[in-house]
C-alpha cells in the first residue's frame, strides 16, 4: 500500500470525531509475522522480552476461570519495546511512522506499546476511558494512538467501541466501575454511559488512529476465539511534562522513533 498520507477530508474526519479508520493498511505477510509472534508469547512458546508484562485476566488470576490452554489466560501484553519482531516490525514500520508524523510532527517518540488478546470465557470488558489519563505531558493534540487488527474484530468478540466527538470535552475524572470482574488498571470515565457509542468492526490489517481524549472501551468476547490487536501510542518529542509530574521510571522508556530529541522534554 502507498504511504498513508491523509487527505484533507480524512484529517477533517479525525478532527471532528476523534478517530479515523484506515482499511487494509498492512499486507497479510506482515500481519502473519506479528500474529505468529503474538501467539508464541501467549502460548508460552517463547520467553517474554525484557520489561514485557504479560497480564492474566482477573477471572483467571482469582481462580474463577480455569482456561484449557495458556493463551486463554492472557488479557493483554504491555511494553513490547524489547521484542524485535513486534517493535521493529510494527512500531518502526514506515506506515506507522508516517501516520504518527502527521499528528505528532517530525520528532516522534513511542510512549506505550501493547498487544490486546481478549480471550474467550472471561468477562474481559474495558470501560469507556481516555488514554490521556496515563500520559503526564502535553499538548494532547501532539499525542496519537495507532492500532491495527491482527484478526477480525467484531461486536461478537468485543471490538472497540468509541464515542465520536468526545475528544473535544477535556480529560474527565476516572474511577473503577462497580463491576464484579475488573482487570487491573481498567479505569472508566466517571458518569459516562456511552449512549452515543459506535462499534468499530475491523478486518485484519485495518487500522484505527485515535486522539488520546477519545472515549473508548470494549465489550465481552462471546466467541470461542480471540480478539487480537497491536497498538502503539506516539507523541511529539517536544511534549513537556505537566507541572509537578515526573518522567516515568522503570520499564517503559520513551524511545525516539524519528527525528530528534529535545532538551527538557519527554
Amino acid at each position: 500500500m502507498e504511504p498513508p498520507i491523509l487527505s484533507d477530508a480524512e484529517r477533517a474526519e479525525y478532527d471532528e470525531h476523534g478517530y479515523l479508520i484506515l482499511r487494509g493498511l498492512f499486507e497479510e505477510a506482515e500481519l502473519a509475522a506479528w500474529r505468529a509472534r503474538f501467539a508464541a508469547i501467549v502460548d508460552g512458546e517463547v520467553e517474554p522480552a525484557e520489561d514485557m508484562l504479560v497480564m492474566r485476566d482477573v477471572m483467571v488470576a482469582k481462580g474463577a476461570v480455569r482456561p484449557d490452554r495458556p493463551a486463554e489466560a492472557i488479557a493483554k501484553i504491555q511494553d513490547f519495546h524489547n521484542d524485535p519482531v513486534l517493535f521493529e516490525g510494527y512500531v518502526k514500520h514506515p506506515h506507522v511512522l508516517d501516520l504518527a508524523e502527521q499528528f505528532a510532527g517530525p520528532d516522534i517518540k513511542s510512549i506505550h506499546t501493547m498487544l490486546i488478546n481478549k480471550p474467550p470465557g472471561v468477562d474481559g470488558r474495558h470501560p469507556l476511558h481516555q488514554d490521556l489519563l496515563y500520559f503526564p505531558f502535553r499538548p494532547e493534540n501532539r499525542i496519537v494512538g495507532i492500532s491495527t487488527a491482527l484478526e477480525p474484530c467484531t461486536r461478537e468478540n468485543g471490538c472497540l467501541v468509541v464515542v465520536p466527538g468526545s475528544h473535544r470535552g477535556g480529560l474527565r475524572p476516572h474511577e473503577n466501575p462497580d463491576w464484579e470482574w475488573l482487570n487491573f488498571g481498567y479505569f472508566g470515565a466517571r458518569g459516562e454511559d456511552g449512549s452515543e457509542r459506535i462499534h468499530v468492526e475491523m478486518e485484519p490489517g485495518d487500522t484505527i488512529v485515535f486522539h488520546p481524549l477519545l472515549l473508548h472501551g470494549s465489550g465481552r468476547n462471546r466467541t470461542a476465539g480471540f480478539r487480537r490487536m497491536i497498538l502503539v501510542h506516539c507523541a511529539s518529542a517536544e511534549c513537556r511534562y505537566l507541572e509537578g509530574a515526573q518522567p516515568l521510571a522503570g520499564r517503559r522508556p520513551y524511545l525516539l522513533l524519528r527525528g530528534h530529541s529535545h532538551a527538557g522534554c519527554i
